[in-house]
């Protein structure tokens, strides 16, 4: 009995230990699928900051995206990393829109591949509404928009 009651609590713990927590959910209207967000246990390091990070998950995709918050003096960068793009958001006081990663983030290693980008989609994304949200808020509409900037989506789109 004594085993039987340890291995349940056993179980328990490491369920509880690598549970991710979701914090939202939506759809994307892609080839991807739905979305879910769940938050990371740690910051991010990036450009000599802790940021936080999103995790984002889509139903019909193996790809997974990390969307890194940074904070600037003018604006909130989202930082989007994933295997075949990455970009980022900008927020400031007057949009929110998609930009190439900027010249500050090749010294990490990251940078924009133009040849998985979706430059039609690109530039309908340079200004998605109305600046000042919050990080779920803008990490949604990451989320929501980002499988269209992929050019080959079908690529990344299986059911799992």
């Amino acid at each position: 009995m004594k085993k039987i009651l340890f291995a349940v609590l056993l179980l328990g713990f490491c369920s509880a230990t690598f549970a991710r927590n979701v914090v939202a959910e939506g759809k994307t209207f892609s080839a991807m699928g739905d979305y879910k967000i769940e938050t990371t246990d740690n910051p991010i390091l990036m450009k000599g900051q802790d940021c936080k990070a999103y995790l984002v998950s889509y139903a019909n995709s193996p790809l997974e995206v990390t969307v890194v918050v940074c904070k600037d003096r003018k604006c909130k960068r989202f930082v989007v990393l994933s295997d075949k793009l990455s970009v980022q958001y900008v927020c400031n006081q007057d949009y929110f829109g998609v930009e190439r990663l900027d010249k500050s983030f090749e010294e990490e290693g990251y940078a924009t591949n133009d040849a998985e980008l979706n430059k039609l989609e690109y530039f309908h994304q340079k200004v998605l509404g109305p600046g000042q949200k919050g990080d779920l808020e803008a990490t949604q509409l990451v989320a929501a928009y980002f499988p269209f900037l992929l050019n080959n989506t079908d690529d990344n789109s299986a059911a799992r």
